[in-house]
């Protein structure tokens, strides 16, 4: 396992702005049991340990493990945490004392971009991972404004959200 180029250093200079850096990530695998709970700890465990030895650190990692359809047993539900609900970005929230007009969610999909719209965040789309089909998906279908920024990969945004929120006076 590697991270993407650039990541560590870009949640690091997030974290050194005063900026809380949290992953919110759907996990139908679970749902579909591909795989584990337990295994999901463990990956997410190694990444911590990777952007640790990179000289990063994340504020807290949120998973939604459900599926409307797909899922099986607990898992086969329609919940408020799965993307594009905003449910993990306010359990965030809550749990770390975050004010979700002051935060941004980025992601490389629509439903990241329309769970931070719902939770009230500024969306911005990377066009790495799935986010340079997703743009252009997007364009096509007339949505390109939901984004409020596009760049190229977390490492090209962390300035930009920089200066858009750690400058940012309380409301």
């Amino acid at each position: 396992m590697v991270l993407v180029g650039g990541a560590a250093e870009a949640i690091a200079a997030l974290r050194r702005a005063g900026l809380a850096v949290v992953v919110v990530t759907n996990q139908a695998g679970i749902a579909r049991g591909m795989y584990t709970e337990r295994e999901l700890a463990a990956v997410t465990a190694r990444i911590d340990a990777l952007l640790a030895h990179a000289g990063a650190q994340l504020d807290g990692t949120y998973f939604c493990p459900h599926h409307p359809e797909a899922g099986v047993g607990p898992y086969k539900v329609a919940c408020r945490c799965r993307k594009p609900g905003p449910g993990m970005l306010e359990q965030a929230a809550a749990e770390l004392g975050l004010e979700l007009a002051r935060s941004a969610i980025v992601g490389d999909k629509a439903s990241d971009l329309e769970a931070g719209r719902a939770a009230g965040c500024t969306a911005v789309l990377v066009r790495s991972g799935y986010g340079a089909r997703e743009e252009a998906r997007l364009a096509a279908a007339g949505r390109a404004g939901l984004a409020d920024a596009v760049f190229d990969s977390l490492a090209a945004a962390a300035p930009w959200l920089i200066a858009r929120l750690a400058a940012e006076p309380p409301p």
